[in-house]
């Protein structure tokens, strides 16, 4: 079987590496280290189809060390002691370069049965991932290696590998293979910043195009039908998809309507209605709260009404309800006192109730001063009176301070006006 043809384009040296200029052009530390041949521990972040296992090979070419490939996925701890077993051997004369792609599914167990011959320099790792490291990869292991966050490849360099694809498949092929222009361009903007995906797409593209008056002429529309999901990164368990969901709620928190659509859109454009609405939600009684009380229940209808719909007609109301929550004032006094009461609670502190807003109607024995002595508001002017209501502990603790905007401090003046006044 064909081998795709995004592993028969892969890049052989570090100029044909597409991207990753932060990383590899000229004077940066990652080249220079690959260029001065002392290899150190290294872990590559960063997502799918951005040149991480195409670097890795690259590097352990440029080394005298014996190369092993292991997979996080399926690799177990046998493997891991073969490999550890030929060090005594003619193989591990100068030491291993072990690649191990996907290290987030290693368990703590495997991580650690490498840590003795990486220490010691027996093993050289160079580890990759597209989860953060700092989450998935042992303590131990990321203290003796140095991470390089991999980026997603900008249109502008996927444009040159998508029109090196399609002369290598004419070369290949032999066949006169034409993609227009915007059709190149289509595809390197759709894919994501996935080179992988995007020299993928070329090749699907050629083979769902007859060839006519001997050409292939590969139209935008064929693009278009084979390429309209791949924009779209997102792994509900992985980092995308948190970093997705925060900049959607903190677009909304700082009031910018386009970035808030724009990230509404890319979530749904994946599919996920119910993280959509849980973060609308959320950011509606967060961020927003009592500066403007009543956008609670207009967003809970709209996420009824989403819901209820489903996509993609639920675009339609969330949008609305996205707009209003970002352009609307913002107070998060509400949620700043409620995560002080908190931190109160888990201190200990909160000893009891004010014998007068009890349950109970009784006094026992050991008290002298028997009788609940509650005050009842409504039978006061403006239906409030002086009494305690904070436990012992507590009082005089201020959890709630209201924010600058006119609802809050309409309901601070009156309140001011007639706690002043009763006293």
């Amino acid at each position: 079987m064909t081998a795709p043809l995004a592993d028969r384009l892969r890049p052989q040296t570090l100029d044909e590496i597409s991207g990753q200029h932060h990383l590899l052009d000229e004077s940066k530390p990652l080249k220079n280290i690959i260029l001065s041949g002392n290899i150190p521990n290294m872990v590559f972040y960063g997502p799918s189809g951005v040149g991480k296992t195409t670097l890795a090979s690259i590097i352990a070419k440029r080394t005298n060390k014996t190369l092993r490939k292991l997979n996080g996925t399926n690799a177990s701890t046998a493997d891991i002691k073969n490999i550890v077993g030929e060090l005594s051997g003619f193989g591990g004369v100068n030491g291993i370069l072990l690649y191990l792609d996907e290290i987030q599914y290693f368990n703590k167990k495997q991580q650690q049965t490498l840590l003795e011959y990486i220490e010691n320099g027996s093993i050289t790792l160079i580890a990759s991932t597209t989860e953060n490291p700092y989450f998935y990869i042992h303590g131990a292991i990321l203290s003796r290696s140095t991470v390089f966050e991999f980026k997603p490849v900008e249109k502008e360099d996927i444009m040159k590998t998508v029109k090196r694809a399609v002369e290598f498949l004419k070369n290949e092929t032999g066949e006169n293979i034409i993609m227009p222009e915007k059709a190149a361009e289509y595809i390197s903007q759709a894919c994501g910043g996935d080179v992988r995906k995007a020299v993928n797409a070329v090749e699907l593209s050629a083979i769902s195009t007859m060839i006519i008056d001997g050409k292939r002429e590969i139209t935008l529309e064929t693009v278009k039908q084979l390429t309209q999901k791949s924009a779209v990164k997102y792994d509900r368990e992985g980092d995308e998809h948190y970093d997705l969901l925060s900049a959607f709620q903190k677009s909304m928190r700082g009031s910018d309507a386009d970035a808030s659509i724009h990230y509404l859109a890319r979530i749904l454009s994946a599919g996920d209605l119910p993280s959509a609405c849980r973060r609308l939600l959320v950011c509606a009684s967060e961020d927003v709260g009592l500066a403007n009380p009543n956008i609670i229940p207009i967003v809970k209808a709209a996420v009824d009404t989403a819901l209820a719909v489903g996509l993609p007609e639920a675009r339609i109301p969330l949008a609305n309800a996205v707009i209003l929550v970002a352009q609307s004032p913002k107070s998060n006094s509400a949620y700043m006192a409620i995560n002080k009461a908190m931190q109160d609670i888990e201190k200990g502190y909160g000893k009891g109730f004010p014998r007068q807003l009890q349950n109970k109607h009784y006094d026992g024995d050991d008290v002298q001063n028997k009788g609940q002595f509650y005050l009842y508001p409504h039978d006061y002017p403006n239906h409030w009176t002086q009494q305690q209501y904070m436990p012992d502990d507590l009082v005089g603790t201020v959890y709630y301070e209201p924010s600058l905007n006119k609802n809050e401090q309409a309901y601070k003046s009156y309140w001011e006006k007639i706690k002043r006044n009763e006293e």
